[in-house]
C-alpha cells in the first residue's frame, strides 16, 4: 500500500470512527437500568435505586419518575451520588452536594438516551402551553406583537441551529404552545424554566453603609429593597448574606449585545457579556461613579440581578471600560449556558405554565411504517441496479454512500439534531448527490477506458476530469446552504445546516473514500476489469438544441398556467401549517385510527386534518385526542365522527383556534434566502465560468421551482410545512444537475476549437447524458417507491420531489443550455471574449451557427 492510499485510509477511518462514536448509543435505555449498569455496583446504591423506584411506583406518588424520586431522596439525606460513579469526573468547583447530584443525574439521563432522536412527527415528545401575562389595556395589535415576539425568542432559545425542529404556535388569545421532540418532563421538569424565564438582567446600585439584619428587614433606605446573595464556601456549603439593593436599575439587559458561558480562571464557569456601543459607555460611566465614591475602608458594590434574583455583587475599584464585563459565581456549565442563552434572548413578558402534555407522533404509525417500507423497497432496487450495472464499482459506490450517511448522521447527532421529515428531505438530497458524484466519476473513467487507456490510468484520468465538476456542483449548492443558514429561521435554517453537512461529507466520500477503495482494488489486483456494462455503447448524437424553442415555450406555458392557478387558489392551497385552524379536543372510550378520521373528513369535504394524542402529566391522567382542521370545520368533523362511530364513546372537551406552525417570517426568509442564493450563484458561476453560464443556471433554477409549485397545485395538493423543505431540496438538485452540464460545455469548448457553439453544447449534453439518466433513475427509484407505497404527507413529499427530479433533468438540457446559447447569440467567439477560454483556431471556423 503506497503513501497516497495509506493517508486516505487513516483519514477515512478516523472520521468514520468519530461519527460512529457520536451515534452511540443508537437507542434509548431505561434510566433505572442504565444507572445500575454504569454505577460501581455498590449495594447501598442498588438499595437506594430500589427505594426510589418503589416511591415512584407507589399509588398516588408525588414523583413523576424514578429520576425525580432518586434526586429528592438524595437531597433529603444529603447523599453524594457521585461516589457511586467514580469514573465520571465532575467539575472540581462543584462542592455543593445538591448541585453535584443535579449535574450527575443530568449527565446520566443524557447518556441513557439515543444520540440521534426522532422528531415530533416520528416519535412525539412533550407539549408546554404557556400563558402570557399581557397588559390589560393593550390593544389587540400590541398583544399580537407580544405573542409574535415571544414565539421568535422561544424558538431562538431552543433551536438556535434549526435542527431540533420544535413546533411553536399560538393557541387562543394569550397562549403559546411549544412542542419539543425527544424531551420528557417526567425526568427533566426544569426544561420549562429554561424556556419560560424572562431573563431580565439589571445592574443595580448597592447601598454603601446600610446593611439588612435579615431577609425581612423593614428599615430599608428609601428606594432600596433587601436581596439575598448566595455564595458557596470551600466545602460547598451555601452561605447567604443580605444587601440593600436599589429598586430602580441603572442599566438594563438591552445594553448587552451578546453573552456567552466561558471557563473561569480558577475553575467553574462564568458569563462574559459584550455591551452594545451605547451600553458600554453607560457601564463605564456607572462604574466610574461607583469608584469615585470609594474610601480606604469602603468599596462600592454593583449588584447584578437576573429576574429579580441577586446573582452577584462585585466590588468596583475603578471605571471598567472596553465594552465587556463578567458575571462570576459558582455556576456549573449548564447553569452558565442557560443564563447566557436567556440574556441573548430576553422575554419582555412573563410566561406561566398552563398545561403540560406528553404527545404521540404527529405522523400516524401506519404512515411511518409504510414510508419506511417504501424507502427500503426503493433503496433495495437502487442497490440491485448499482450492483448489476457497475458491479465491483457499484459496491464501492454503495460503501461510499453508507459512509456518507454515517458521517452526516454523526455530525447532526453532535449538534443535538432530531430526525424529522424536513431533515429526511436534506438526507435524500445528500444521498442523491453522493450517488451522482460516484456516477459522474465512473462515467468519466468509462470514457478513459474507451480511449484505450489502462484501468489504472483510466482511474487517474477519470478522477482528475471529474474533480472540477464535483467541486463546482457542490460549491454552488453549498452557497445555497450557507445562505439558508444565514437568512433562514426554524426548519429552513435546519435544512441548510443538514445540507451543508451533507455536501461536505459527499465531497469527502467521493474524492477520498471512493478513490481510496478503487485504488486499493486496482493496485492489489483484486479487480482487473470495471464498467463493462454500458447504457450507451457509443456517445449519442442527439441534436437537443434543435428542439430548444418548442421545449422552452411549452415548459414556460406550463409554468405560467401553474403559477396562475397558484395565485387564483392561493387561499385554498395553504394547509393548516400555514394558516392555522380549529382544534377539537376529544375524550374517547375506544381509540380512533387515523384512517377512520380521514374517512369521515373526506366524506365531509374537509381537505386536511392533523391528529395528535396528548397525555397530561399527573396521576390517572386521561389521554386526549386533538384534531386540527381548517377554520370553522372542527364542529362539523366532530358531529360526523359521532354519527359514524357511536360506539367509540367520543366526548367533545372543547374547541380552540390554533395559529400556524410555519409563520410568515419563515416563509419570507425562505424566499429571501433563495433569492440571495441565486444572486450569489450567478456571481460565483460568472467568476468561475462566465456570465452566460450563471444566467442559465439561475433561469433554470427559477423555472424548476415555479414548475414544481405549479404542477403541485394543478394536481390539487395543499402546501404543508414539509413542502418548504421539499422545494428547497429541488433548488439544490436543479443546481447540481445544471452545473454538471455547464462544466462539460466549458471543457468541450477548450477541447474542440473547430466546433460551432451549438455543436459544442449538443456534444456536452450527449456526453453527460448517461450520467444524467443514471442519476435521475437512481433517485427516482427511491422517490417513486415512496410515492407508490407511502401515505399522507410522505406521498405529497415524494410527489414534489419526483416532479422536481424530472423538471431538473429537463431544464439542464432544454432551459439552462439554450439560455446560455441565446445569451451568447449562438456565437462561440462571444463566449471566448467574456471568459478564460482561449481560441486555438482560425477565426473563420467559429462563426455564428445557424438555428
Amino acid at each position: 500500500m503506497n503513501g497516497s492510499t495509506l493517508w486516505k485510509l487513516i483519514l477515512s477511518a478516523l472520521i468514520v470512527s468519530v461519527a460512529v462514536l457520536y451515534l452511540i448509543p443508537y437507542q434509548d435505555t431505561e434510566f433505572k437500568e442504565y444507572i445500575l449498569a454504569e454505577s460501581n455496583q455498590d449495594e447501598a446504591f442498588t438499595a437506594l435505586v430500589a427505594e426510589a423506584d418503589a416511591a415512584y411506583q407507589a399509588e398516588g406518588s408525588e414523583y413523576h419518575s424514578i429520576y425525580i424520586a432518586l434526586r429528592t431522596i438524595a437531597l433529603e439525606r444529603d447523599i453524594d451520588l457521585s461516589q457511586y460513579f467514580p469514573h465520571l469526573l465532575l467539575e472540581s468547583s462543584l462542592r455543593n452536594t445538591e448541585r453535584r447530584n443535579q449535574v450527575l443525574l443530568d449527565e446520566l439521563l443524557k447518556r441513557s438516551k439515543a444520540r440521534l432522536q426522532p422528531g415530533l412527527d416520528l416519535k412525539g415528545g412533550v407539549v408546554f402551553v404557556f400563558e402570557l401575562d399581557l397588559p390589560e389595556n393593550a390593544t389587540l395589535y400590541e398583544n399580537e406583537a407580544d405573542l409574535s415576539k415571544a414565539i421568535d425568542i422561544i424558538g431562538d432559545r431552543i433551536n438556535s441551529l434549526g435542527v431540533t425542529e420544535p413546533v411553536i404556535r399560538t393557541t387562543g388569545e394569550n397562549r403559546i404552545e411549544v412542542q419539543l421532540p425527544g424531551v420528557s418532563t417526567k425526568e427533566n421538569p426544569e426544561i420549562q424554566k429554561a424556556i419560560s424565564k424572562p431573563a431580565r438582567l439589571e445592574f443595580r446600585l448597592v447601598h454603601r453603609t446600610a446593611f439588612p439584619t435579615g431577609p425581612r428587614d423593614k428599615n430599608a433606605p428609601i428606594g432600596y429593597e433587601v436581596k439575598a446573595l448566595n455564595n458557596e464556601d470551600r466545602n460547598g456549603v451555601v452561605q447567604t448574606s443580605y444587601l440593600f439593593v436599589k429598586r430602580i436599575p441603572e442599566i438594563k439587559g438591552d445594553a448587552i449585545e451578546e453573552a456567552r458561558a466561558v471557563i473561569a480562571e480558577f475553575g467553574g464557569y462564568e458569563i462574559l457579556m459584550d455591551f452594545t456601543s451605547a451600553g458600554g459607555k453607560q457601564f463605564e460611566q456607572l462604574t466610574r461613579e461607583i469608584a469615585n465614591g470609594n474610601t480606604q475602608t469602603s468599596l462600592g458594590l454593583l449588584g447584578i440581578t437576573l429576574d429579580g434574583e441577586l446573582l452577584t455583587a462585585p466590588s468596583v475599584r475603578a471605571a471598567i471600560a472596553g465594552g465587556s464585563a463578567r458575571i462570576t459565581g459558582s455556576f456549573t456549565q449548564r447553569e452558565a449556558e442557560e443564563v447566557a442563552n436567556g440574556l441573548n434572548n430576553p422575554l419582555d413578558v412573563e410566561l406561566r405554565i398552563a398545561e403540560m402534555y406528553e404527545v404521540g407522533p404527529t405522523m400516524a404509525a401506519d404512515a411511518v411504517k409504510s414510508g419506511t417500507q417504501a424507502f427500503i423497497i426503493g433503496a433495495a432496487v437502487v442497490v440491485f441496479f448499482m450492483l448489476i450495472y457497475y458491479m465491483v464499482a457499484g459496491i464501492v459506490a454503495l460503501a461510499a454512500v453508507i459512509i456518507n450517511l454515517v458521517i452526516v448522521c454523526g455530525t447532526l447527532s453532535s449538534l443535538g439534531a432530531t430526525v424529522t421529515l424536513p431533515g429526511v428531505a436534506a438526507l435524500v438530497l445528500t444521498i442523491g448527490m453522493a450517488v451522482d458524484a460516484n456516477i459522474l466519476i465512473y462515467e468519466r473513467i468509462r470514457e478513459e477506458l474507451r480511449a484505450g487507456k489502462t484501468l489504472k490510468n483510466s482511474l487517474l484520468g477519470g478522477f482528475e476530469k471529474a474533480f472540477s465538476t464535483i467541486v463546482d456542483a457542490n460549491v454552488t449548492t453549498l452557497i445555497t446552504a450557507f445562505i439558508l443558514i444565514y437568512f433562514g429561521t426554524g426548519p429552513v435554517k435546519g435544512f441548510g445546516v443538514t445540507l451543508a453537512i451533507g455536501i461536505g461529507s459527499t465531497m469527502f466520500c467521493a474524492l477520498i473514500v471512493s478513490r481510496f477503495l478503487l485504488d486499493l482494488l486496482i493496485n492489489t489486483g483484486v479487480t482487473k476489469r470495471m464498467l463493462t456494462v454500458s447504457l450507451f455503447k457509443e456517445v449519442t448524437t442527439f441534436k437537443f438544441l434543435n428542439y430548444r424553442k418548442y421545449a422552452f415555450i411549452t415548459s414556460w406555458i406550463i409554468v405560467i398556467v401553474g403559477i396562475s392557478m397558484t395565485i387564483i387558489k392561493r387561499d385554498d392551497i395553504q394547509g393548516i401549517d400555514f394558516t392555522g385552524g380549529d382544534e377539537i379536543s376529544l375524550h374517547f372510550q375506544q381509540e380512533l385510527s387515523v384512517t377512520e378520521v380521514e374517512s369521515v373528513a373526506t366524506n365531509l369535504g374537509i381537505d386536511e386534518i392533523n391528529l395528535t394524542l396528548q397525555t397530561p402529566l399527573g396521576a390517572n391522567a386521561e389521554t386526549v385526542l386533538k384534531i386540527a382542521t381548517p377554520f370553522e370545520q372542527g364542529q362539523a368533523l366532530f358531529d360526523g365522527l359521532i354519527d359514524a362511530y357511536p360506539s367509540k364513546g367520543l366526548t367533545l372537551i372543547g374547541t380552540n383556534q390554533i395559529g400556524p406552525t410555519v409563520g410568515k417570517e419563515i416563509l419570507v426568509n425562505a424566499f429571501v434566502s433563495i433569492g440571495v442564493a441565486l444572486i450569489c450563484i450567478l456571481l460565483y458561476v460568472a467568476l468561475r465560468f462566465e456570465v452566460g453560464f450563471g444566467v442559465g443556471a439561475v433561469v433554470a433554477t427559477v423555472h424548476d421551482l415555479f414548475m414544481t409549485i405549479g404542477i403541485f397545485v394543478l394536481f390539487g395538493n395543499q402546501f404543508s410545512a414539509p413542502m418548504v423543505a421539499a422545494l428547497l431540496m429541488i433548488v439544490g438538485y436543479s443546481l447540481n444537475d445544471t452545473i454538471v452540464v455547464f462544466d462539460r460545455i466549458r471543457e468541450e469548448l477548450e477541447l474542440n476549437p473547430g466546433l460551432k457553439l451549438n455543436q459544442v453544447v449538443n456534444l456536452a449534453i450527449n456526453r453527460t447524458l448517461s450520467r444524467t439518466i443514471l442519476t435521475s433513475l437512481t433517485t427516482l427509484l427511491v422517490t417513486v417507491s415512496l410515492l407508490i407505497f407511502g401515505t399522507g404527507i410522505i406521498r405529497d413529499f415524494a410527489f414534489t420531489f419526483v416532479v422536481g427530479i424530472l423538471t431538473g433533468t429537463f431544464s439542464s438540457i432544454f432551459i439552462a443550455s439554450p439560455v446560455f446559447y441565446w445569451w451568447h447569440k449562438g456565437d462561440r467567439r462571444h463566449v471566448e471574449s467574456h471568459s478564460d477560454v482561449l481560441p486555438k483556431y482560425e477565426w473563420e471556423a467559429g462563426g455564428k451557427s445557424k438555428g
